[in-house]
């Protein structure tokens, strides 16, 4: 599970679209994006603007993947999160205020961010989406999607947490009103073939968030599963089974150096991975190839990164990976 293979890969399939093709008058002609003006001479300004808070470790890599990037094709990249609709959106008008050349910004809340959204490609902003609201992504004007389908990375671990055995599962949501987070539950439910609970709680007290697992696995004993949907709240999960006694299976989603080896310790069961490295780092190698040259990535569709899965097999490997912020 390196990345460098993938990477290079994917920037293989990027190189080869952005070779010219002979028009009928054997002239060549090159690919084209709607509502775009000249290419831009190389370098530029992006702003990455997500929902993710301060010191949350699956953002610190999404910002890594964009900074490498950045480094990579000699443009600046400035990463910007709050996980406040109201002041994402001021984020992005600030971005379009200071006509930066492309900007990227995940859409937990759509709704919230639709109008700012809108005055980015009013004025001929490209836009890369990432991470959360793909189905809102094409109709805002976006150029792109990067991510995973929640649908179907939720399907894939009610899957796998059926295959262990559980048949009642708690469902623990970290933000509220993040539309990406109830797919992911929703998904789980329709294969695990027993019931789902959801469990609310506050991703910014994690010591909370252990106590409200731990009564809830104390008050139901019937509940054998725990999915969290982000990687600090495994860890807090993990601790409420250990604090209640209960033999719940724990599984989550997304990455961190913890997991990993809490992974590697028998403590969670897997992780729904979507390399989240390559949410920071694609859109800004697309919206470069885009304002250098006009390229336009994914007709329309999401470009996914996900998911796959991290269990005791692989997990060395990630390991190593992880402590790099890669993964």
């Amino acid at each position: 599970m390196r990345r460098t293979p993938i990477v290079l890969a994917l920037l293989g399939a990027l190189a080869l679209t952005g070779c010219s093709a002979p028009s009928p008058d054997g002239q060549s002609a090159q690919s084209s994006a709607p509502a775009a003006g000249s290419p831009a001479e190389s370098g530029g300004k992006y702003a990455v603007i997500t929902h993710g808070g301060a010191g949350d470790a699956f953002w610190d890599v999404v910002k890594n993947g964009a900074e490498a990037a950045g480094k990579q094709y000699g443009v600046t990249v400035t990463y910007q999160g709050d996980g406040d609709p109201a002041k994402q959106s001021q984020l992005i008008d600030q971005a379009v205020a200071e006509k930066v050349d492309g900007i990227v910004v995940s859409m937990a809340n759509p709704d919230a961010l639709k109008e700012s959204i809108g005055k980015a490609v009013t004025a001929k902003i490209p836009v890369v989406t990432i991470n959360s609201g793909a189905d809102s992504s094409k109709a805002f004007g976006a150029l792109t999607h990067v991510g995973q389908s929640e649908d179907v990375a939720g399907r894939g671990a009610g899957e796998q947490l059926k295959a262990a055995g559980v048949t009642k599962l708690l469902c623990v949501i970290h933000e509220a009103g993040n539309v990406g987070l109830d797919q992911r539950c929703k998904g789980a439910e329709e294969t695990l073939g027993g019931s789902v609970e959801r469990l609310q709680v506050d991703i910014g007290n994690l010591a909370d968030v252990t106590s409200k697992v731990t009564a809830k696995l104390q008050s139901d004993k019937q509940v054998n599963g725990v999915l969290a949907l982000n990687p600090a709240v495994a860890v807090a999960a993990r601790d409420a089974v250990r604090d209640s006694g209960s033999t719940a299976k724990v599984a989550t989603f997304d990455l961190s150096a913890d997991v990993v080896a809490a992974i590697k310790a028998g403590e969670v069961l897997f992780a729904v991975d979507q390399q989240q490295y390559l949410q920071g780092y694609l859109p800004i190698t697309f919206l470069h190839l885009y304002t250098t040259n006009l390229n336009t990535v994914g007709g329309g569709l999401p470009v996914n990164t996900g998911p796959g899965f991290v269990t005791k097999d692989n997990a060395d490997q990630v390991a190593k990976l992880a402590e790099a912020g890669t993964r």
